[in-house]
């Protein structure tokens, strides 16, 4: 029987593990068996830099965690070797770098997941970490609503050139900058 202080511990392990899981937006369990200590160290580095939480977790101690919340589907997953990435406001992060490691490593594998406390199966899991990062999302749909502008505004110079109105008001104002004195 294990001694009061260790009981202790690990029920503020499991507390703590439950508060991580209800304050990320999005979570992912993988098998890491096999990997080396430097490509660790690697992967930690890239998740940390993105905001992950990242660390290995005995099996019963998520079971704890999770027992009795939306999360309990997960459970299936508890065999072998578990490390859990969260991420508490980033729902690509964790899933895209974990994703791409495990591409390159056989040995390392993604066991499930969850989005704002809703388990994902596998294929969810895997077409989450193909997403691009939300600088690049951003960029993306900026430019969709970029476009339609200066299309218009292309069309707009297009029949301004057309009239032949644009090219004398250019020549107009080239001259009056020149001669403007330099202070």
């Amino acid at each position: 029987m294990p001694s009061e202080k260790v009981l202790e511990m690990k029920k503020q392990q499991v507390a703590d593990l439950k508060a991580r899981f209800e304050g990320a937006c999005a979570g992912v369990l993988v098998d890491y068996k096999g990997i080396s200590v430097a490509d660790d160290t690697q992967l930690r580095k890239e998740l940390r830099e993105a905001g992950v939480k990242y660390t290995v977790t005995k099996n019963t101690l998520i079971h704890l965690a999770i027992e009795g919340t939306d999360l309990a589907g997960l459970d299936s997953v508890l065999e072998g070797t578990t490390a859990v990435a969260t991420s508490a406001d980033d729902y690509v992060a964790a899933a895209r770098i974990l994703g791409k490691y495990a591409d390159k490593n056989d040995n390392f594998n993604l066991k499930g997941g969850f989005l704002d406390n809703e388990v994902i199966d596998l294929a969810k899991l895997q077409s989450l970490a193909k997403l691009p990062s939300r600088e690049v999302l951003l960029a993306t749909v900026l430019s969709a609503f970029n476009a339609p502008m200066a299309a218009f505004a292309r069309v707009i110079q297009a029949v301004v050139d057309k009239n032949g109105e644009a090219a004398p008001a250019a020549e107009e104002a080239a001259p009056a900058a020149e001669e403007t004195p330099a202070e």
